[in-house]
């Protein structure tokens, strides 16, 4: 890490980077391919369909001779009911999570999310799994909002925080995040416990790779 970087406040993605929600995801749309007689994918399959937003979900996962905005739409619904049933079935924080936003509230690092999950879901999640800690600012995908990797909802959580782009370190797992955080002029890193690799991370922009939570305390 460069030295004379430092940072006033952190953004974390949700899916992938503070929660693992890829198995109760799967089997929400894999519950609509099994009713519509479509096939199933694999658990880990997902990590490659999620990350852009529940109606990009649904058009990578269905055959692509289904790939109509109607169908899509249709699915998209069937989604958001599915997993409004099983959201919580078998998501967990990652390992470290908890410390970690532990140590940043106790130095008083402004944190923040920002997701392409659906906002009310995204709210509710974050009430759920990780109730203990403040965060000033959560965004998820609104349709007054342009999804990641589009900057403004990065640029309205600079803006709300009242921090500079540049002093907000922007915490991801995927390329996506990455290309959002650059094009937002925060300092991206990549995290290697989640949905994506490194190879992925560094070509999508990331300036540093960290292998635990606890490694993004080293930039406060």
């Amino acid at each position: 890490m460069n030295k004379n970087l430092s940072f006033k406040a952190v953004i974390f993605d949700l899916d992938g980077t503070l929660l693992n929600t890829l198995t109760d995801i799967a089997d929400s749309m894999n519950a609509i391919l099994r009713s519509r007689g479509f096939p199933e994918h694999p658990v880990d399959q997902y990590k490659y369909f999620v990350g852009d937003g529940m109606e990009t979900l649904v058009r990578r996962t269905i055959p692509e001779q289904y790939r109509n905005e109607k169908f899509i739409n249709d699915c998209l619904s069937e989604l958001k009911k599915e997993y409004s049933r099983r959201w919580n079935n078998k998501t967990i924080p990652y390992d470290g999570i908890e410390d970690l936003l532990t140590s940043l509230s106790e130095k008083n690092v402004p944190m923040a999310i920002l997701t392409n999950k659906p906002h009310n879901f995204a709210v509710q999640t974050i009430n759920c799994f990780l109730p203990r800690w403040e965060f000033p600012v959560i965004l998820g995908a609104k349709p007054e909002i342009p999804k990641k990797p589009d900057p403004t909802g990065a640029l309205l959580i600079a803006d709300t925080l009242n921090i500079a782009p540049d002093k907000i370190l922007y915490l991801g797992d995927t390329d996506t995040d990455m290309e959002t955080a650059t094009r937002a002029g925060m300092y991206p890193v990549g995290i290697l416990w989640g949905f994506r690799n490194r190879d992925e991370l560094l070509r999508a922009g990331a300036k540093e790779l960290i292998q635990t939570p606890t490694e993004v305390l080293r930039y406060f």
